[in-house]
């Protein structure tokens, strides 16, 4: 039986980020200004072609698959990512964090978080992303130095995203607390926190090891485009 994390956009598109879906009963996917993100029943021909004939846009779109696989035309497949799936041990109590350094981000604080996303590259970040909801982050004064946030919500699990640190105020464990006040904040309302990291990046992988996330499994992240 496939686990609801197998195809993690489709589901959350599904359930918990059912206030943001688009398209129709076999093919769903997140407005361009909020996620690239798109989810399909099936990754089949015919389920790209029907992605193909809904979405209207030209920005790049992403599909998560639990197999490597060849994307199919029409599209274009401009980058293929392994990505280590990890769930938080949910046996375990939350760890605590210094709730004084986290501020809450509203719409106000969108271009510094577009701007400091832009600087960091964590993953797709655009105008709309504060949406999902739940976005944290530490200041310097009034500028905005780390952040991090909830994206896909396929219940019961709830995605930690955009975990980032400007680059002049890394190795003070900023992201370390952020994603602490994540965890606590999930598994408080009845969810299961997990994230995606790049296969290769060992070094963020130990940390979230560290704080208690194992890995799951390998998923293939595709960014795919429709052809001009």
């Amino acid at each position: 039986m496939e686990h609801v994390l197998d195809n993690p956009a489709w589901n959350a598109l599904n359930t918990g980020n059912k206030n943001l879906s688009l398209g129709s009963e076999e093919v769903k996917f997140f407005d361009e200004q909020t996620s690239p993100f798109a989810g399909i029943n099936e990754y089949t021909e015919e389920g790209f072609q029907q992605l193909y004939n809904l979405y209207t846009g030209q920005s790049p779109k992403v599909v998560i698959l639990k197999e490597e696989i060849a994307i199919p035309q029409p599209w274009i497949n401009l980058r293929h990512m392994k990505c280590l799936q990890m769930i938080y041990h949910t046996g375990e109590a939350p760890l605590a964090y210094q709730s004084g350094l986290i501020v809450p981000l509203t719409n106000e604080h969108v271009p510094q978080m577009l701007e400091l996303t832009a600087l960091t590259n964590p993953g797709p970040f655009a105008l709309n992303t504060i949406t999902f909801g739940h976005y944290s982050g530490i200041f310097d004064g009034s500028k905005l130095v780390a952040m991090a946030g909830q994206r896909m919500n396929p219940l019961p699990y709830a995605e930690i995203s955009a975990v980032c640190t400007h680059p002049d105020y890394t190795g003070k464990g900023y992201a370390k607390q952020l994603l602490l006040q994540q965890v606590n904040r999930i598994i408080a309302a009845g969810g299961v926190p997990f994230l995606h990291v790049l296969d290769y990046n060992e070094r963020a992988i130990k940390v979230y090891e560290s704080l208690g996330f194992e890995t799951r499994t390998e998923l293939h992240f595709y960014v795919i485009q429709k052809q001009v």
